[in-house]
């Protein structure tokens, strides 16, 4: 059995730009498939807009408030809110409130830098800037 406490695993930053902890992942668990994270934003911070080509996200708002835009919709959140995120959707969490913005990240398959698309690197391929600024927009 697994049994991983958020206090025994180390932070790393995500190539979006989020503090996370992975909880339990196929890196620290016998888990193969997905992966489940708690981030933290502090006050005045977002994510880079991005894209997961392959995974879909869950988050679940555990403190804070802020505003999700994905795919050109920008919606408040706040604590108990659940946010689904299918592959390919281009995406971005901005912390709205005064304390730190707090959620859990579940990925499908597990999250990796490979499958994290950074809205900057999709222009640089050759999609259309309007194609691109379309799809996220930077908070």
């Amino acid at each position: 059995m697994d049994v991983v406490n958020r206090g025994m695993v180390d932070p790393f930053t995500t190539k979006d730009g989020s503090t996370i902890r992975e909880i339990l992942a196929p890196r620290n668990s016998r888990i193969t498939r997905q992966s489940l994270a708690e981030a933290t934003l502090p006050p005045g911070c977002a994510t880079t807009p991005h894209a997961h080509p392959i995974a879909e996200e869950i988050y679940y708002v555990l403190a804070g408030h802020g505003r999700m835009t994905m795919e050109g919709e920008v919606r408040s959140v706040g604590q108990g809110d659940g946010i689904a995120i299918p592959p390919g959707a281009v995406h971005t969490l901005a912390n709205t409130g005064a304390s730190d913005l707090v959620f859990l990240c579940c990925c499908v398959p597990a999250y990796t830098h490979e499958d994290t698309v950074l809205q900057e690197e999709r222009r640089a391929v050759g999609q259309p800037a309007e194609a691109a600024d379309r799809r996220g927009t930077r908070p």
